[in-house]
């Protein structure tokens, strides 16, 4: 079980951070990733980060976001700076196999999402 947190309403130039608290497995050998949805449109890769912390992103975010994850806690991150009203979205965290090719594969558990926007 994955549930995602953090997400809420902010003002462009804010942040936010959001968590992926995963239950029911132990996930430290796995691909995870950050995806999002926006309305009308199709869900994208954000962000991912392999059993080591290696990560990768977006074109679109680098720079503003930051994945991170605590094998200890079971919990995955992404810090997000520097918003613009182009983030808005539906957050999603979602899990991988092991592979140290964590941008390439396909990501099979998904969590319900959690809602960012930013406005004025």
């Amino acid at each position: 079980q994955m549930r995602e947190s953090g997400g809420g309403s902010v003002k462009p130039g804010g942040s936010l951070r959001l968590s992926c608290a995963v239950s029911g497995v132990t996930y430290s050998s796995y691909c995870m990733g950050w995806f999002r949805q926006a309305p009308g449109k199709e869900r994208e890769k954000v962000a991912t980060i392999d059993r080591n912390s290696n990560t990768n992103y977006a074109d679109s975010v680098k720079g503003r976001f930051t994945a991170a994850r605590d094998n200890g806690k079971n919990t995955l991150y992404l810090q997000m700076d520097s918003l613009e009203p182009d983030v808005t979205a539906i957050y999603f965290c979602a899990i991988g196999p092991s592979s140290s090719h964590c941008w390439a594969v396909v990501y099979a558990y998904w969590g319900r999402g959690t809602q960012v926007t930013i406005g004025s």
